[in-house]
């Protein structure tokens, strides 16, 4: 698990490091819009953004990569149900995976299904799929020259080619899976997972066996990179690479998928 080196002086993926992790199980993709729906219809649940009103939404407009975070916009009625904000939709986008959902709204989600966040160990070892300290779920082949993954294609943030034909976010089984059969692991939406983020409290803790994050924080976990990572400013579209988020926070790039404990078996 990690890496020699953060994307950034702040994420902590460093260092590699040897960990074990119990049997579990976990969605092959994230969770969709059509999922999500249906959790909604069946329980009445009120997401972090309908109740605030609002939530961010990517607008190239007045971006600049010398302002980070420029390219978000405070978006009036934008939530699952309305990705754009007022007056969108989820037509087309059923298969896509449901955003604009906080880290209480995915656990949420998560209790409802029967199961849970995965930790950042687990996450982790599922993307690897086997494969020992490669940077993405098929290897280390880059994926800007070939297109085996969502990510941001030309100048970030105001030229989008939209070269492997996404604008935005793309069905959670566009990509071919890794080893294990986990689909979109890295790009398409970044994920949350049970985890408080901590720069280093992995490495204080010395925890190998089912390592967790520090017991509070101010941020939970953020791992996969989205459609809207780029080399040029956040190569984080990498297995090893991790971000933060206050859990809730909502944006059109963060979605979730969910563990649950392994099948029970007959002796």
């Amino acid at each position: 698990m990690g890496a020699k080196r953060s994307c950034q002086k702040d994420d902590g993926e460093e260092p590699i490091r040897a960990i074990t992790v119990s049997g579990f199980r976990m969605t092959a993709c994230a969770i969709t819009n059509r999922q999500f729906e249906r959790f909604a219809d069946e329980t009445g649940y009120v997401t972090t953004a309908e109740e605030f009103g609002w939530s961010f939404v990517f607008d190239p407009q007045n971006a600049s990569l010398d302002v980070p975070g420029s390219w978000w916009r405070k978006t009036n009625e934008a939530s699952w149900r309305a990705p754009a904000g007022a007056g969108s939709d989820l037509t087309g986008l059923e298969d896509h995976p449901v955003v604009h959902v906080s880290w209480h709204d995915a656990k949420a989600f998560a209790d409802w299904a029967g199961g849970r966040l995965p930790t950042e160990a687990e996450w982790e070892f599922a993307g690897r799929g086997g494969l020992d300290q490669k940077r993405y779920p098929w290897g280390d082949a880059s994926p800007v020259e070939k297109f085996r993954c969502n990510i941001w294609r030309g100048k970030f943030p105001r030229e989008n080619t939209s070269a492997d034909g996404f604008a935005a976010t793309c069905p959670v089984t566009a990509f071919k899976p890794n080893r294990f059969g986990f689909y979109n692991m890295v790009g398409n939406t970044w994920e949350w997972t049970a985890d408080w983020f901590s720069r280093d409290f992995h490495v204080l803790s010395g925890i190998s066996n089912d390592p967790q994050g520090p017991p509070f924080g101010e941020g939970k976990v953020l791992k996969g990179g989205s459609h809207l990572c780029h080399k040029s400013y956040c190569a984080r579209y990498r297995l090893s690479a991790r971000s933060a988020s206050a859990p809730d926070m909502t944006t059109g790039h963060i979605g979730f998928r969910v563990a649950f404990e392994p099948k029970e078996t007959t002796p």
